[in-house]
């Protein structure tokens, strides 16, 4: 074990506390580490990295996910990356007001094929991120935390996440977002109905915005870039609540995430600050 190694597994420990779902038996599951294998994949990435966020609920989409996936966005442009969007209305026209877009129908898998090959000709990604989508069940439909069937409102990305030609990583916190399938087994005796897409590395925690603050600070400890520093939840938070968005738990309009207060978030980046300062590492190379 290295130090890099002892501090992902700390930071791992750390973003599991406080949830109320049971998550932390797919965390078992994993082999410990992940956030560091996630930074470094993502760092290695040697093309565009696609992200994709943004679960329906109730007509919109929730804060818990868009937050991370846009402090990931510009950790990448930071980085000289060339992150890209992906998602459906009504987040990816919001999004592409800001930031580079690519929009895909909320269609049939089978309709949404060929969208997704158009889409990796024009990118050529290196890897894709998910932070917070829902995935595909057994049955092929798609479930929020309630089992719910939300099939007809969530754009179908999980081929992107069955390619071997492309790094694919996950953040879940409930079971039944995309990358939950590396974790099957283990929620079964959760209340939900689970996502089977697979994916290379999965980060689970209490909530998926935190989870990729972790990543974040683990690709701050390799690159020695202050990189947390681009992470503020709170005008993103407030923006994509102005503009539609929700509670994922509460279904309020209200700068939370997942019944939590932003403050939870802000005090967990402050620590990762904190933990990841001392370390110094052999500059790497900047390409995302």
């Amino acid at each position: 074990m290295t130090p890099l190694d002892d501090l992902s597994t700390r930071m791992e420990e750390e973003l599991l506390k406080g949830g109320a779902r049971g998550i932390e038996q797919a965390a078992q599951a994993l082999d410990p580490g992940y956030l560091l294998r996630t930074a470094q994949g993502i760092l290695d990435s040697p093309g565009p990295v696609l992200i994709t966020t943004g679960f329906p609920v109730s007509g919109t989409f929730e804060t818990d996910g868009p937050v991370g996936a846009i402090a990931l966005y510009r950790v990448l442009e930071y980085l000289n990356g060339c992150p890209v969007f992906v998602g459906a209305p009504p987040l990816s026209t919001l999004l592409g007001k800001r930031f580079q877009v690519t929009e895909l129908p909320i269609a049939t898998p089978e309709e949404t094929a060929p969208h997704i090959a158009k889409l990796m000709d024009t990118h050529r990604p290196g890897a894709v991120v998910s932070v917070e989508r829902p995935g595909a069940s057994a049955q092929g439909s798609y479930h929020n935390m309630r089992g719910s069937d939300i099939t007809p409102h969530a754009a179908k990305v999980d081929a992107l996440f069955n390619r071997e030609d492309l790094f694919s990583v996950a953040f879940g916190d409930g079971g039944n977002e995309i990358g939950m399938g590396n974790v099957l087994a283990s929620l079964s005796t959760l209340p939900i109905i689970p996502s089977v897409t697979p994916c290379h590395e999965l980060v689970v925690s209490s909530v998926s915005n935190w989870g990729v603050y972790g990543v974040i600070a683990m690709m701050e400890a390799l690159t020695g870039e202050e990189l947390l520093d681009l992470c503020d939840p709170a005008p993103t938070t407030h923006w994509l609540v102005e503009n539609g968005c929700v509670d994922g738990v509460t279904v309020r309009p209200e700068p939370t995430e997942d019944g939590f207060p932003l403050s939870r978030g802000e005090t967990l980046i402050k620590r990762f600050q904190s933990w990841v300062s001392p370390f110094s590492t052999e500059s790497y190379p900047k390409t995302a």
